[in-house]
């Protein structure tokens, strides 16, 4: 008896004809569609769910980064009077890329009769145009270089203040003199020049930029700084240079990364990244199992033909092949389509959102409560091949047990009662 090579063309014929809907195996069809639709749908969740994930942490990373320091050096308990050598030293280490100085403070800002607590920064306008959140966003409005004749505030600050450009904003210290009351208050008016959005409210809430000269007055720091703000080449680096900047800062001083303050919230992505794919991949896994429900629909009603098959010298490796064809052909189909709806949803979530918001009424994405201002979605190569790969291999691995209970059918059974 010859033998066939794997795969022949009659096996991928004949596990055609078996896949194709019969109307008096309508339950075969009904199968084989719940399966289709199962996997596309899981991969496509999968794909979509994966990609938005990487583009919160993206964005979370982006705006937190962006408008804030890599490594921030600061001398506990005291201001930097010697900031100017000190910027000297910290950019002789490798990989940094700017030192700033900054001032920092808080205060309430008033305007028409509203009032708002105000994280203030002094800092200089060379400094503040090196900080790409601040300068390159679609949402600012103004001039930045106008800075040193006014203030620079959050879009959502100025939006709970009522403020434009051209309107004037009142800022209130406690920095005045020292009385047997305490220390007084110190009030500073200023005209809005610039409303720039970082891209996360819970910064544009709050932030308010003013000359650095300026804010030395206001928080009486003459001839000092309260920190450093330090970038550097590669932000990845922040953890291994941090000691270095404090090094070459000098004694008594601490450095901390951009990871040491939002260290808590990177590790809880993680665990939710981790408990997500889990989670998916369990529905990925339950839709794979609706193949081997469809397979064993399709082998008791096809125990008749491989029956026959066999009698006619087909091969137990044959029948296997035949129906490992069918099952995992409707893995791979659903597989693929649910790539392009996962693929499509990433690069248009954009527009989809906007459908949704707008079919919803409005008031589907509160930057207030989300922190960011829309749905973000970064879709990776390796995001996709780890959903195609989970798929694949759930769907045609699971297809194996059926086909075999296919291919080991004694023929005279199949036969007796024909």
């Amino acid at each position: 008896m010859t033998t066939t090579r794997p795969f022949a063309k009659f096996e991928w014929i004949i596990a055609w004809r078996y896949i194709r809907a019969k109307r008096a195996e309508g339950g075969v069809s009904v199968m084989t569609w719940i399966s289709l639709i199962g996997v596309t749908l899981a991969v496509f969740a999968l794909i979509a769910t994966l990609a938005v994930r990487s583009g919160f942490r993206a964005e979370f990373i982006d705006t937190i980064v962006g408008a804030n320091a890599h490594v921030t050096v600061v001398r506990p308990r005291e201001a930097i009077a010697d900031y100017a050598d000190m910027s000297d030293r910290i950019m002789a280490v490798p990989g940094v890329a700017s030192v700033a100085p900054l001032v920092r403070g808080q205060a309430m800002a008033g305007a028409f009769g509203q009032i708002a607590l105000a994280d203030i920064y002094g800092i200089h306008l060379d400094d503040l145009k090196a900080s790409e959140a601040i300068v390159d966003s679609e949402r600012t409005i103004g001039n930045i270089d106008d800075l040193q004749g006014g203030i620079a505030l959050g879009s959502a600050l100025a939006a709970n203040l009522g403020l434009g450009l051209g309107d004037r904003i009142e800022i209130t210290t406690r920095s005045g003199a020292a009385t047997p009351m305490g220390q007084s208050t110190r009030r500073n008016a200023f005209d809005v020049v610039y409303i720039f959005s970082t891209g996360r409210y819970q910064i544009d809430e709050v932030r308010a930029y003013l000359p650095f000269d300026v804010a030395q007055t206001i928080f009486n720091r003459d001839g000092a700084a309260d920190e450093l703000d330090v970038r550097l080449d590669d932000i990845n680096q922040s953890e291994a240079l941090k000691q270095d900047i404090a090094n070459a800062a000098g004694p008594y001083i601490w450095a901390y990364s951009w990871q040491d303050r939002v260290g808590r919230f990177l590790r809880a992505l993680t665990i939710e990244d981790n408990v997500m794919f889990i989670i998916l991949s369990i529905l990925v896994l339950v839709a794979s199992m609706n193949i081997i429900s469809g397979l064993i629909m399709l082998v008791k009603n096809k125990g008749r033909d491989v029956g026959i098959l066999r009698t006619m010298g087909l091969t137990e490796g044959s029948i296997l092949r035949i129906f490992f064809i069918c099952g995992a052909g409707i893995g791979t189909i659903g597989t693929a389509l649910g790539v392009i709806l996962g693929c499509l949803f990433a690069i248009y979530i954009d527009q989809i959102f906007s459908l949704v918001n707008y079919v919803a009424g409005g008031g589907v994405w509160d930057p207030s409560i989300r922190g960011i201002y829309n749905v973000p979605a970064e879709l990776h190569v390796s995001d996709v091949l780890k959903a195609v790969s989970l798929s694949l291999g759930l769907s045609w691995i699971i297809t194996i047990f059926p086909a075999r209970r296919a291919a080991r059918m004694n023929p005279v059974e199949a036969l007796r009662y024909e």
